[in-house]
């Protein structure tokens, strides 16, 4: 018998009335449900009240984070504009994914589709091994996305869950990136060009979900490795090669409007299953993968102290400052200097 936990009010539209019949693996042919618009003042105030006092506390790594976004924007000049402030609304057609964490049975069919896709060498642990569950992985050069194994005590079974890139709607490593190798495609992917990235790992500190891996194995052609979220595919009207083989329906590819609608409706019809969260949908800015989940959000290591506006905004203060830092700064020392060196000839 599982345990029940005290019933809790969903902040979604209640009058939201889903369309039946949409793809398991896919809602992106479903039909709209009603006009675009994925947030809510509601949830925003909810959100705001579950986070409490935590937003002020600043931790050594959201600090480099912070430095590394601003260092790179300071250098790329007013590239960093292209971003907008508060809640991102460009390209309301944007995919996304949607992973129901109650439903994952840990199969790993995801990372092997992904590796097969991607055409990435064959795994040291084989995908149908169980074993690699017992200790905790992070994507590499060699894999864009792994299962994670959980046994939280709220839960009565484990729980799985996937990682890879969340291809955030104001994404950081791009605001972080000094020669723009990193650009957010109408279609959600984020995307890198390896062709022009001279290795300065920017973007590594900036992502505050520890992402982007370094590919140390090319020592003449060293790069930047993550998910796609299978832009060729997506682009050509395909869906991304996880959610395809999933055999479960834990992960389910369409509009993130319409996977953020499906998320809100799930938790207002099974309020014992799931807690009253969508973990993407405001973190810093947004992200394009979304999660739903039967237990907080930081028993499964999903990073909960960050904040709702994308870092590059956070860092505006700091860029501000840049112009005066670069001219001000260096007349000053330099008449310092001058000065010093004047009074040791005399002396």
């Amino acid at each position: 018998a599982t345990t029940r936990r005290p019933r809790q009010s969903s902040t979604g539209n209640r009058d939201i009335n889903l369309v039946t019949g949409y793809r398991r693996f896919s809602v992106a042919k479903t039909t709209k449900i009603c006009p675009a618009g994925e947030g809510a003042e509601g949830s925003a105030k909810l959100e705001k009240a579950r986070d409490g006092g935590k937003k002020g506390t600043v931790s050594r790594r959201q600090l480099l984070q912070g430095l590394a976004v601003a260092g790179g924007a300071a250098i790329i000049g007013t590239s960093t504009e292209v971003f907008a402030d508060g809640k991102f609304s460009g390209w309301p057609d944007r995919r996304g994914m949607l992973t129901d964490l109650t439903e994952c049975v840990g199969c790993r069919s995801c990372e092997k589709a992904c590796n097969e896709a991607n055409r990435l060498p064959g795994p040291e642990v084989p995908f149908d091994e169980k074993s690699v569950f017992e200790r905790k992985r992070r994507p590499t050069a060699s894999a864009y996305t792994v299962v994670n194994r959980y046994e939280p005590k709220s839960s009565d079974k484990p729980l799985y869950r996937k990682v890879q890139c969340n291809h955030c709607n104001e994404p950081s490593c791009a605001a972080a990136c000094p020669v723009k190798a990193y650009t957010k495609t109408p279609e959600g992917s984020v995307l890198y060009n390896a062709d022009v990235c001279f290795g300065c790992r920017y973007c590594m500190v900036a992502c505050p979900f520890y992402v982007p891996a370094y590919d140390y194995d090319s020592a003449l052609e060293p790069k930047i490795v993550k998910c796609t979220l299978c832009y060729g595919r997506i682009s050509k009207g395909g869906i991304p090669a996880c959610a395809e083989a999933c055999p479960a329906g834990a992960v389910t590819f369409g509009k993130r409007s319409d996977l953020i609608k499906l998320a809100r409706n799930k938790i207002r019809k099974n309020p014992d299953k799931y807690i009253d969260r969508i973990y993407g949908e405001y973190e810093v800015g947004g992200t394009s993968w979304l999660y739903i989940s039967s237990v907080p959000f930081d028993q499964l290591d999903y990073p909960n102290n960050i904040p709702e506006k994308p870092l590059v905004e956070q860092t505006k203060g700091f860029l501000s400052a840049v112009p005066m830092v670069l001219t001000i700064w260096p007349a000053l020392l330099t008449m310092c200097y001058a000065a010093t060196r004047n009074k040791e000839g005399k002396e």
